[in-house]
């Protein structure tokens, strides 16, 4: 059975909560990090991690409202799989 519009937008929206609670705890080790004098080099490493991360969120986020907005709800299985693989290639080389 195919998930409705709201059940995929409610999936969508914890996974997006749960990368965002992933970076925070990135954030939190940067900053444990800075405070214990760690190598910048090291610290400049996790910073980019993290920003990659907030991109990767905010990708998901775009691809999200690409599927509310653009995608009508008697959309095909077959359009909602091609628009999906579309917005997996935007989080991927955004």
């Amino acid at each position: 059975m195919e998930d409705s519009l709201p059940a995929r937008r409610r999936k969508r929206q914890r996974a997006l909560l749960a990368r965002l609670s992933r970076i925070e705890g990135q954030l939190r080790g940067v900053r444990r990090m800075i405070d214990e004098d760690s190598e910048c080099e090291a610290v400049a490493q996790q910073l980019a991690a993290s920003r990659k991360a907030l991109d990767r969120a905010f990708y998901e986020m775009i691809a999200c409202a690409m599927e509310v907005e653009a995608l009508p709800e008697d959309s095909s299985e077959e359009t909602r799989e091609r628009l999906e693989a579309l917005t997996r290639l935007l989080a991927r080389y955004g």
